[in-house]
């Protein structure tokens, strides 16, 4: 997929978009005979992994800002983004081989791509394949918490707590599974059970505030902030509860 983007279109068309899809940039002009050369070998080798991989092309002429602002003093430049950031570049024409290299290792790997199929059989593999990986692990230990098997998800999440997202699931685990955890925690541990985070985060803060300062009160907080990460940085509930976490801490 080839798209034109503009100062406009940028954030949409490569920040979110890269969230989801790794997105190749191009920043070039029509005056530049390497541009003119490059443009087409990326063309043909996003084009061999449709659906994979998105390239994006910026007329510097027409789109100064995005020029200045990702800091672009000469062209050809490719900038590779993932999860809304820089992630690879390089800068002037290559041979064909170079930009298939680069261009592959935005790929998802084996395991990367067993997460993305979503069924058990498929996470489990996942796993087997690529312990590391945090993301196959909290797919999975979801599917085993709808099925009521805490006790499997907390030892398939607890190697991936360096992960916050995979922290917070497991913090939820062990929220559930204090004898007393108080009100306000079991009304969060419900709304997250229903996918209501809007409902969890106030009183995740309000555990976090009236619990004093056992493991409750640090519970409350690994799921407040596992929550955040999972809803991004950019997210109205983020913006809106996680300075109420900070204070509730202090």
């Amino acid at each position: 997929m080839v798209i034109d983007v503009t100062e406009s279109s940028f954030a949409l068309e490569v920040l979110e978009r890269s969230l989801t899809t790794p997105v190749v940039v191009d920043f070039w002009a029509a005056w530049c005979a390497p541009c003119r050369a490059l443009g087409p070998v990326l063309e043909q080798v996003v084009e061999a992994h449709a659906g994979e991989v998105v390239l994006a092309k910026v007329d510097v002429d027409a789109n100064p800002r995005l020029q200045a602002r990702f800091g672009v003093r000469g062209i050809p430049a490719v900038k590779a983004f993932r999860g809304g950031q820089v992630v690879s570049e390089f800068v002037g024409a290559q041979p064909r081989p170079a930009v298939e290299r680069f261009v592959e290792a935005l790929l998802p790997s084996p395991a990367e791509r067993l997460t993305q199929a979503g069924d058990e059989a498929s996470l489990r593999r996942a796993v087997d394949l690529d312990p590391g990986l945090a993301a196959p692990r909290v797919a999975l230990a979801r599917i085993l918490l709808d099925r009521g098997d805490t006790e499997a998800a907390a030892e398939l999440l607890t190697p991936a707590e360096h992960d916050p997202v995979a922290a917070g699931l497991l913090a939820r685990v062990l929220l559930a599974s204090e004898p007393e955890p108080g009100a306000p925690a079991i009304a969060a541990l419900d709304a997250l059970r229903a996918g209501d985070p809007s409902t969890a985060l106030p009183a995740l803060v309000e555990t976090v505030r009236s619990s004093g300062g056992g493991p409750v009160r640090d519970l409350a907080r690994r799921v407040a902030v596992g929550v955040f990460n999972e809803l991004g940085d950019a997210h109205p509930l983020t913006q809106t509860h996680r300075p109420q976490l900070a204070a509730a801490l202090h």
